[in-house]
């Protein structure tokens, strides 16, 4: 007798840079969410799809959830809880070496106070920065503070236990046909991937508050009869002064973060692939409903 399929939706949820995104690359097998250094890097909630067996787990990688300040913040915060409010798990990803934080303490009350029956584990990220004293230790303060149906240790860039959480999760998963094909890694659109890829390599070039102020989008992709794909993307920036910081010296940094997307691009899929890319500013982006849509949000999440 086959042993029966399982699917269901598990979401990330912890801090800016609590490693929710390496996490979901490590799960997946593939790049399928952006990692930087950078804090609020992944805007819309992205799903990489992992197969475990007969399990099908799709990963809801939600942004970092923060003090909101701006319309685009407390969308990306609204899209967090949403993102977790439809998932059949819930994991909580807190960094090993900044332990129960004042951000980690507003997540966890916002779990309690949102009641649902979904299993919530704990997953101890960055295990290799601290002492294994410290991290019994913040392994019981944070089951004190929250009843956590599992607790994991991790290295989500290492690897280190990262199997047996995902073997877990795949018997968590309701049983049930799989939501996606097989091969299917992410349910985002190709242009938006590509997108995000690019976006990826500005926020690694550029430093301070740029990378918040500018979006990428993918105009044109174009697949070729010689099998290679054409791809033209605009960033747009919201100031004349930021056009010039994208560009770079003598076009400088345009040239690499082209060069470092297209290699990328090329990699994920499989193919040569001649990227394009033009910055345009755009003052009001921040403000925009289309900007929101293309990045997966709610426009109205933002009020």
């Amino acid at each position: 007798m086959t042993e029966e399929t399982r699917a269901g939706f598990v979401a990330l949820i912890g801090e800016p840079n609590a490693g929710k995104s390496t996490l979901l690359n490590r799960m997946v097998g593939a790049k399928v969410s952006i990692v930087t250094h950078k804090v609020q890097t992944t805007r819309a909630r992205i799903r990489g799809v992992a197969m475990a067996g007969q399990s099908q787990i799709v990963f809801v990688d939600t942004p970092g959830i923060f003090r909101p300040r701006r319309r685009l913040d407390r969308a990306m915060v609204k899209a967090a809880w949403g993102g977790a409010a439809d998932a059949d798990v819930v994991v909580l990803l807190v960094e090993a070496h900044r332990g129960l934080t004042g951000g980690v303490e507003a997540i966890i009350e916002a779990l309690k106070e949102r009641g649902g029956d979904q299993p919530v584990a704990l997953a101890i990220n960055k295990i290799d920065k601290v002492k294994s004293e410290d991290l019994l230790a913040l392994t019981q303060k944070l089951n004190d503070a929250f009843p956590f149906v599992k607790t994991f240790m991790i290295s989500a860039e290492r690897g280190h236990g990262v199997e047996d959480l995902r073997e877990w999760l795949a018997g968590e998963v309701p049983i049930g046909p799989w939501l996606y094909p097989e091969d299917q890694i992410a349910d985002l659109p190709m242009r938006m991937i590509a997108a995000e890829i690019t976006r990826e390599k500005l926020t690694l070039r550029l430093h301070e508050e740029l990378p918040y102020q500018l979006t990428v989008e993918t105009e044109h992709w174009t697949d070729r009869e010689d099998g290679t794909t054409r791809i033209d993307q605009v960033i747009y920036v919201a100031r004349d002064g930021h056009k010039g910081i994208v560009l770079g010296k003598g076009g400088e940094t345009i040239k690499g973060v082209s060069t470092a997307a297209r290699a990328d691009l090329c990699e994920f899929l499989g193919k040569t692939v001649h990227l394009f890319l033009q910055v345009k500013v755009r003052p009001n982006w921040l403000e925009e409903r289309d900007r929101y849509s293309e990045m997966g949000l709610d426009f109205k999440d933002g009020d």
